[in-house]
């Protein structure tokens, strides 16, 4: 077959390039212990969006450095018995998106919550307060302060946190929550499974932010990993610094948090993505130790994987 990378079985045992931090678990022990002290002040206002059979909040909570997060939250109306819930996370930049498209776990008996990423295209916060560069995107937002100012840190802390409240409202059965979608939401995905390992269920697409350095020596830190190549071209342009700055991003490579995963995982790969390459996405899956299994798409970019979303909501109703 065609090739943009290695080839499938060199895919289904490689172990990643990024380095990992020797506090790495340390790092994220504290972080969740931060997280579990804050008071969500959790915040259900009904929505201006109405249609039978539903009920649709917008979900407020308050995170990590006080930022107060958005989520659409939508659940069966009148459900007499605790059901499943599923948490979701769109694409880089993008937002919780329209109503309209969570109301099939709706009309399966579902709760869904779908986050808006502090700083990108939805109504959460992003309350800023970094040394340094912040210019072209958050993979580098706190890479010149210490490792707990990076901005994916707090990102990936919404997602547990989000999960977590999920879990604790009385209509949803805590043992039955799951997680999906793609590329930033694919990584997302992954970092949630990680950091709240209740999750049951995680079904990532190409998932992106996995094994940075993998990108870089590909040539592909372009579109979204654009910003490594112009953080290198205007902070460290004889590449003097690059150990640590791949070590310190490694604090948020979600292939160092997979082994944290407890969760059956079901993931979408395209063989020919050069947005997020194969190597990248099986850095982190083969670190999975949990029930998992792939559905490859040979000739498959970073696009509509055809199928795919219909298997993952057979995967996720097939409780």
């Amino acid at each position: 077959m065609p090739l943009v990378d290695m080839p499938l079985e060199q895919l289904q045992t490689y172990q990643g390039r990024n380095p990992r931090p020797a506090d790495h678990d340390e790092y994220w022990d504290r972080a969740l212990a931060e997280m579990r002290a804050v008071d969500p002040a959790l915040e259900l206002a009904p929505a201006e969006f109405a249609v039978p059979g539903a009920e649709c909040f917008d979900l407020y909570f308050t995170g990590v450095r006080g930022a107060r997060i958005h989520a659409k939250y939508l659940r069966p109306a009148q459900a007499s018995a605790p059901h499943p819930a599923v948490v979701m996370f769109h694409g880089y930049s993008g937002s919780a998106g329209e109503w309209f498209d969570k109301l099939s776990y709706v009309a399966m008996g579902y709760s869904i919550a779908a986050l808006d990423c502090r700083g990108q295209g939805g109504s959460s916060q992003d309350v800023g307060g970094v040394v340094g560069n912040t210019y072209r995107g958050h993979i580098i937002r706190g890479l010149d302060d210490a490792p707990e100012k990076l901005l994916f840190r707090d990102i990936y802390l919404d997602t547990a946190q989000l999960a977590g409240i999920v879990m604790s409202l009385p209509e949803v059965d805590a043992a039955r929550v799951a997680a999906v979608r793609g590329s930033q939401g694919g990584g997302l995905t992954l970092a949630c499974a990680a950091l709240e390992p209740r999750i049951r269920k995680a079904a990532p697409t190409y998932p992106f932010l996995c094994d940075y350095q993998r990108v870089w020596e590909m040539d592909l830190a372009t579109g979204a990993y654009e910003e490594l190549k112009t953080y290198f071209r205007q902070f460290d342009p004889r590449h003097e610094r690059e150990q640590e700055i791949f070590t310190k991003l490694g604090y948020i490579d979600c292939q160092h948090l997979a082994p944290r995963i407890r969760a059956e995982v079901l993931m979408g790969v395209g063989l020919m993505d050069t947005i997020c390459p194969p190597s990248t996405q099986y850095a982190a899956y083969n670190k999975i130790t949990s029930p998992k299994r792939t559905v490859i798409y040979p000739d498959f970019g970073h696009e509509g994987l055809p199928g795919f979303h219909d298997r993952v909501f057979g995967f996720l109703c097939d409780w």
